[in-house]
């Protein structure tokens, strides 16, 4: 998997064209309200400044399909990226065309260049060969440090590296690469990946794809349901993913020695997740969910248990938070397993987040910055468990 990094090669004067990840989140009037997904990048474009680059950077935000909408404008991120980095940045009104290289033709050695949203242009994400011809005509060299979306084969991600003939890796890239790989290819060990989320259709190829490599896998969240409903418990009416019951039944029966279920789990007679409320709820052993009940998070016996696991743990995986964790009364939970997780990374343990709802649950206990590694991507994070290529990883120029 070994790919050229921006460290190997020469950018003085070269324009230098790199997929980001500014895909941030925006309130009503276009402020953002997190910026961790700028700052990540800023150690590559700090690099590509003292070396003497012409920066372009490109991006996505938001699923705008094709159509202009102001609204997802990155604008806001020239913004906030010029206050971060306490120099101009320059801004296109789009991604290609005539003013992008007009204004590209008058840059000079470490001026920066935001492009306007790529998927304003319906042929990014269908990966049009002329629109990601078009894109590498803009760069003398690619570089791709948004591993948030290297899992999509889109015009910036994948198309582009056919046009252009030196494809690297940005530092977060490389960062993010290296770690899922050193924890899945050379394991501290013991090796444990602790795995929830709603998911079971997501979560079955990890299983399968981490099985031989792990010594336990600990299984929470709304996928755990599916597990005790194989197992033959009443699972009242949790969630169930009915269509992939066999596959975890066949799971169970050939690797229940390193599968750790729950428990118990907290259970409630109603749940409105859009009103962002529940009904009257207790605690119960999982052999004893109610028929008419719902479950919605692990409970204190399985958070000790997991708690035992991890605390022997060399290396720990996490994706998936252990319930309904944007809901205060059912994400306790997820909020002590991050608060675990912090424990064993200043006790040595090496910890992986998986993006997405991993990193946000992190984010929401105040211990992300204690964690070993917080991915950025959290479908590009999913996909690599499960042994997946990245096609934005894959189209890079080899090591």
């Amino acid at each position: 998997m070994a790919k050229k990094t921006l460290k190997d090669i020469s950018l003085k004067s070269k324009r230098l064209l790199i997929r980001v990840d500014f895909n941030v989140p925006l309130d009503s009037n276009q402020n953002i309200t997190d910026d961790k997904r700028i700052r990540a990048a800023l150690p590559t474009i700090q690099y590509a400044m003292d070396q003497g680059a012409k920066i372009i950077l490109m991006s996505h935000l938001g699923r705008p399909k094709g159509t202009i909408i102001p609204k997802l404008s990155l604008k806001p991120v020239a913004t906030r990226l010029r206050e971060l980095l306490g120099k101009p940045v320059i801004f296109a009104e789009d991604c290609i065309g005539p003013d992008v290289e007009s204004k590209i033709a008058a840059m000079v050695d470490r001026d920066i260049l935001l492009l306007e949203n790529l998927r304003f242009h319906a042929e990014e994400t269908e990966n049009d060969p002329t629109f990601s011809q078009a894109l590498a005509q803009l760069g003398d060299v690619y570089a791709n440090d948004a591993f948030g979306s290297a899992h999509r084969a889109h015009s910036s991600t994948e198309g582009v590296t056919k046009y252009i003939s030196m494809n690297v890796s940005g530092f977060l890239m490389e960062k993010e690469l290296s770690f899922l790989d050193e924890a899945i290819s050379n394991p501290k060990r013991p090796f444990i990946a602790l795995l929830g989320g709603a998911k079971v259709k997501d979560k079955i190829p990890v299983i399968e794809n981490l099985i031989d490599k792990v010594d336990k896998i600990l299984i929470g969240g709304g996928m755990m349901f599916t597990f005790l409903k194989a197992m033959g418990y009443e699972i009242g009416t949790s969630l169930l993913d009915e269509d992939h019951l066999e596959s975890v039944k066949t799971l169970i029966e050939k690797q229940s020695h390193k599968l750790v279920l729950p428990k118990d789990c907290l259970v409630a007679d109603s749940f409105d997740f859009a009103a962002r409320k529940i009904g009257m709820s207790w605690m119960v052993p999982v052999e004893a969910i109610p028929p008419r009940n719902i479950g919605l998070d692990i409970g204190p016996y399985t958070i000790e248990s997991f708690k035992q696991e991890c605390h022997r743990a060399g290396t720990i995986v996490w994706n998936g938070p252990m319930g309904v964790f944007e809901i205060n009364e059912t994400a306790k939970g997820t909020l002590a397993m991050a608060q675990v997780l912090a424990e064993c990374t200043a006790k040595g343990t090496i910890t992986i987040i998986g993006g997405g709802d991993s990193a946000s649950a992190v984010k929401m206990a105040g211990v992300a910055n204690q964690m070993s590694h917080v991915s950025t991507g959290g479908g590009a994070s999913l996909e690599f468990l499960q042994g997946k290529s990245l096609p934005g990883v894959a189209a890079l120029t080899d090591a």
